[in-house]
């Protein structure tokens, strides 16, 4: 059992350890796949011999050629793209870079979120790397890269005192989507980075999971679209 801050147990290492084998494939072709991340699994190897289990390792121990396109931060669950060769990972990167693909999360936020003036509301607060407390992101409207996030209402839990929120990022920052509901007063529930002692003890995991991811196949031009079923 992995052992967290203060001896506690390691909640995420713990539930990786669950899908240790296991490998949620929604799509394969000869361009693409498309995978389910489980929470506390990391999409990338890290730093240190304990931290090489990650999704695309166990990806690419069927597929040899599968390569990362984009990345899900090791707390987050839900869809991850990997494009298979050099080629199809240009094209897919480029669709990346230019907002062709959409991808739309949800997450349990702290309090009661107040609804939009329109269906939709936006986030739009500049971010960048805090430099003395890395990994962690902050807003800097001075020295941060545009960011930008659309959010709307799902269904307010008055007795817990949680919002339920869609979440749309525009742009692609590190951490943009916890850091931005966390500018707004409402962190992510379990959120161990951004959310107080006592929101991140309301739940065992952080609550954010990638739900559905669409775009243009590379090659056939299609139009692709996937799902996943939020697990909280």
């Amino acid at each position: 059992m992995g052992r967290g801050a203060a001896g506690k147990p390691d909640l995420l290492s713990e539930i990786a350890a669950v899908y240790k084998d296991e490998l949620t494939l929604l799509h394969v072709d000869d361009s693409l796949i498309v995978v389910d991340k489980p929470a506390g699994l990391l999409s990338v190897p890290g730093r240190g011999e304990d931290k090489q289990d990650c999704l695309a390792a166990r990806v690419q121990a069927r597929y040899p050629d599968a390569c990362i396109v984009h990345r899900l931060d090791m707390a987050t669950s839900g869809l991850m793209l990997m494009a298979r060769g050099a080629i199809a990972q240009r094209a897919l990167g480029h669709a990346f870079a230019t907002r062709q693909v959409a991808k739309r999360y949800v997450a349990v936020v702290a309090g009661q979120l107040q609804a939009p003036a329109d269906l939709w509301g936006v986030i739009d607060l500049p971010l960048m790397a805090d430099w003395p407390n890395r990994p962690r992101q902050k807003v800097d409207v001075t020295h941060g890269k545009p960011s930008v996030t659309r959010w709307r209402i799902l269904e307010h839990d008055t007795l817990n005192d949680t919002t339920r929120v869609e979440l749309e990022p525009v742009t692609g920052r590190t951490h943009q989507l916890r850091v931005h509901l966390g500018a707004l007063g409402h962190p992510i529930l379990g959120d161990a980075l951004y959310a107080s002692l006592a929101v991140q003890m309301r739940a065992p995991r952080l609550l954010l999971h990638a739900r559905t991811l669409m775009l243009t196949h590379p090659v056939s031009g299609a139009r692709l679209a996937f799902a996943s079923d939020v697990p909280f």
